[in-house]
């Protein structure tokens, strides 16, 4: 990732003998979603207070804010969102798809924004 200042999500990786793989949640309560971006748009500005989110880059051009950081982050790059932090995900140009992993209790109800570019409160 292009920052240290984001602190790294608890992502276990197990070994095999024919590779590895990597565990992002276990018997915990968590959501998880791939957000799709068209070309050049953006979400709102927003925070929760109910849970935090880990976002996992899926494709190039994702541009991660948060907390007032901009983040570009390469394909399988990770940043952890604390509740309460503000953030927002773009594309910086081509279609982007972000999974997200919702850890806690999720409701799409606990979204309060901040600044939205489609006029939603």
């Amino acid at each position: 990732m292009q920052t240290d200042l984001r602190p790294e999500p608890a992502v276990e990786t197990e070994r095999r003998p024919w590779g590895s793989f990597e565990r992002f949640t276990l018997n915990e309560p968590s959501t998880v979603k791939i957000i799709h971006v068209e070309p050049g748009q953006r979400l709102s500005l927003q925070r929760h207070r109910d849970r935090d989110e880990l976002w996992v880059a899926l494709d190039p051009g994702a541009v991660f804010e948060v907390a007032g950081e901009r983040i570009l982050p390469e394909v399988g790059d990770r940043v952890l969102i604390r509740a309460g932090e503000t953030h927002r995900l773009s594309s910086d140009g081509p279609a982007v798809r972000v999974m997200e992993i919702a850890f806690g209790n999720f409701d799409e109800d606990d979204i309060e924004r901040l600044e939205d570019s489609y006029g939603r409160a």
